[in-house]
């Protein structure tokens, strides 16, 4: 990486960095890391969907796997909240390395890698509620201690940028990605398996790698999900909403794009924020203005916001390299 790579990322974050200097207000706040754990998610969708072209629908059994550990660990063991965190990372990436050997090694590509995600997320969660180990039905409630050992603070702002600093990171390892060797084999690997494999690429080896890496980062938002609400059952953890987030927000910023799933994110959270404003507290207006949303990319920009927005940017440039007459002339 250049430069010139890190210069965008440090950019955005220190400009992110600065709201709560100016921004005291709780709700907003909690609408800040609410949006930011969500992206942190969808950048690990991104890596196995966008970048490894493996379309999942089932991400929330890697969210849910991080919650349920890191709550676990600190209620059943009295593990530390940061060393639970660690551990929770960790199990969301072997549980994703164990859901690709399983998928990838019989071969399932496409809609069958999706649908067997989504069955994955849906046993997790049925056993999660079934079980007393992960407090059932009724969820486990993560005792409130508000000291920095235990991730926990006084003020909302630290928090909020603990998390962006996560998603910091996570953008520099997603730009790693797009700039290293491993991703180019990656996007190889979705544009075309088999020529891939032609070249001398391991496409288990590779997908196993993205599937793995996408599960820990997933895992590492339901953590921090969990460390801020206090509060998870298996409805929240492994619930479909999640899965649903973590899909949209890639694809409304700009599937395969480092910045994407972070534009995506706002716009949907800030968009559903507005529409119940306006609306009043209408039960699933969010989710209306999530489909709506998703429908206007799908016809409208392919590429997702970044992707609209790069074609208009070349198109004006276009128009000014041609010169004002030239561009008279055209529209005649």
């Amino acid at each position: 990486m250049t430069a010139r790579d890190l210069i965008p990322i440090a950019v955005l974050t220190i400009l992110a960095a600065l709201l709560p200097l100016v921004v005291t207000s709780s709700p907003v706040l909690n609408f800040l890391v609410f949006m930011l754990i969500v992206a942190l998610g969808a950048q690990g969708w991104n890596i196995l969907g966008g970048f490894g072209g493996q379309f999942s629908f089932g991400h929330a059994a890697f969210f849910g796997t991080g919650a349920y550990v890191t709550a676990i660990l600190q209620l059943r063991y009295g593990v530390n909240a940061w060393a639970g965190l660690l551990l929770a990372t960790v199990a969301g990436g072997v549980v994703g390395w164990v859901i690709g050997f399983l998928s990838f090694r019989s071969g399932l590509r496409g809609s069958y890698f999706a649908l067997v995600t989504l069955a994955f997320a849906e046993v997790f969660r049925i056993l999660a509620n079934a079980t007393p180990f992960t407090g059932g039905a009724a969820g486990l409630l993560i005792k409130l201690d508000v000291r920095a050992a235990n991730l926990q603070f006084d003020d909302r702002a630290v928090f909020y940028w603990l998390v962006l600093a996560l998603v910091a990171g996570v953008l520099l390892l997603t730009r790693w990605i797009q700039r290293s060797r491993f991703g180019a084999q990656l996007v190889a690997v979705r544009e075309n398996e088999d020529a891939a494999k032609a070249l001398g690429v391991n496409s288990l080896k590779v997908k196993l790698r993205a599937i793995a890496l996408s599960g820990a980062v997933t895992a590492l938002s339901g953590c921090l999900y969990a460390q801020y609400f206090l509060y998870i059952d298996a409805n929240i953890a492994y619930g479909s909403w999640i899965s649903v987030e973590l899909l949209l927000a890639p694809i409304i910023g700009g599937v395969g794009t480092v910045f994407g799933p972070v534009v995506g994110a706002l716009t949907l959270h800030g968009l559903g924020e507005v529409a119940k404003q306006f609306a009043g507290r209408i039960p699933g207006i969010d989710l209306i203005v999530f489909g709506g949303v998703l429908v206007l990319a799908v016809a409208f920009a392919r590429g997702g916001i970044l992707g609209l927005l790069e074609r208009m940017r070349d198109r004006g440039r276009g128009m000014m390299a041609r010169g004002p007459k030239e561009v008279s002339h055209a529209g005649r």
